[in-house]
């Protein structure tokens, strides 16, 4: 019998395949969509293969009225590294 190998989803293919269908992301998206807790790590690893992903400071106010602020990624173009 012969086995069929399990191709693996990895959270950055995730996250690269969510970038170029919407073309932004938070940190809270990637832990609700995808359970990536290390958002900024992943965008380091995209950068490194050859997307122009560009950062945004977003600042809104939190459930007790506090100012926060977060990151927004957002992708730009492709180049090919390879």
């Amino acid at each position: 019998m012969e086995t069929v190998k399990k191709m693996r989803v990895t959270k950055t293919s995730q996250i690269h395949n969510h970038l170029l269908a919407k073309k932004s992301i938070t940190s809270l998206q990637a832990i609700e969509m995808f359970g990536a807790t290390r958002l900024s790590a992943i965008i380091f690893n995209l950068r490194n293969r050859g997307f122009d992903i560009s950062t945004t400071d977003v600042t809104t106010l939190d459930r007790n009225n506090n100012k926060v602020t977060f990151a927004k990624y957002y992708l730009n173009e492709t180049i090919n590294k390879n």
